[in-house]
C-alpha cells in the first residue's frame, strides 16, 4: 500500500485543496512548540480548570496533575483535557519567538506549509490565529504519523523539502516515508527542550528561528537541501 492511499479523507481533502510549485523549496512545519507557544497556553487553560502541568519529562500523560491532591491524571482524561484545551485555545495561543519574521524571509525563496496534529475541524482557526500573528500559509491539520502526509506533499516539488516538528516520532514516521526530506527537531520551550536530546531521525537540532534560518539557507544555497 503507499503511503497516499493511508491517509484519512479528512486530510486527503484538504492536500488535494493545496497549490504549490514543483520547482521551489518546501517548508513543512508542525505548529505546536515549532511556530506557536503550545506549553504554555496549556498551563494558562489547566490553571483554569485546577490542573498543573509538572514537566518531569517529555509527556503530557503523567505530568498533568491535579493541582490540590498533586495525582496525575490517568490518559483517558488527559485526552478529554487536551479536546478542551483545542476546543478553547486553538484561535488564541501566542507565537513562538522570531518564528514570522524567519519565516518570511525563508517565503522569498521557499513555499511553506503549516502540518499540524490538532481536531480537523479546527484547522481554519489555527490557520486564523497564525495569520493573525503574521504567518499566513496553508494549514493542514493532521491525526497521528506524518510520514505519509509529508510525502504526499513532497511529492508536488522537484527541490529541496524540509520539515520541522518537536516529537521524535513524527520525525521517525518521515524517515520512514519520506527520506530525503531534511528533517530539523525544533523545540522552542526551553524547559521542554532541556528534557530531550536530538531526535535519533533528525539530521539536525535547533530550537531558535534565527538557528533555524540560517541553517535553511545555508543548505539551499550550498544546492544540497
Amino acid at each position: 500500500m503507499s503511503a497516499g492511499a493511508m491517509l484519512p479523507d479528512e486530510v486527503r481533502q484538504q492536500l488535494d485543496m493545496l497549490s504549490l510549485e514543483a520547482e521551489r523549496p518546501l517548508i513543512i512545519s508542525d505548529a505546536d512548540e515549532v511556530l506557536l507557544q503550545f506549553v504554555r497556553a496549556l498551563e494558562s487553560y489547566l490553571d483554569e480548570q485546577g490542573l498543573v502541568l509538572r514537566l518531569g519529562s517529555f509527556a503530557l500523560t503523567g505530568n498533568i496533575r491535579d493541582r490540590a491532591t498533586d495525582t496525575a491524571l490517568p490518559g483517558p482524561e488527559v485526552r478529554d483535557v487536551l479536546q478542551g484545551f483545542f476546543e478553547a485555545r486553538t484561535g488564541h495561543i501566542d507565537p513562538v519567538e522570531g518564528a514570522a519574521e524567519a519565516l518570511a524571509a525563508l517565503a522569498r525563496r521557499a513555499q511553506i506549509v503549516v502540518l499540524s496534529n490538532l481536531p480537523f475541524h479546527l484547522a481554519e482557526a489555527r490557520r486564523r490565529n497564525l495569520e493573525r500573528h503574521g504567518m499566513d500559509y496553508p494549514v493542514i491539520a493532521n491525526s497521528g504519523g506524518k510520514g505519509a502526509v509529508v510525502a504526499e506533499i513532497a511529492a508536488a516539488v522537484r527541490a529541496p523539502v524540509f520539515f520541522l516538528d518537536d516529537i521524535p516520532r513524527n520525525l521517525a514516521s518521515v524517515a520512514e516515508h519520506a527520506a530525503h526530506v531534511v528533517r530539523m527537531h525544533f523545540v522552542a520551550d526551553p524547559r521542554l527542550a532541556r528534557l530531550l536530546g536530538p531526535a535519533e531521525h533528525s539530521h539536525v537540532r535547533l530550537d531558535t528561528w534565527p538557528e533555524a534560518r540560517q541553517y535553511i539557507e545555508r543548505r539551499l544555497a550550498e544546492g544540497d537541501g
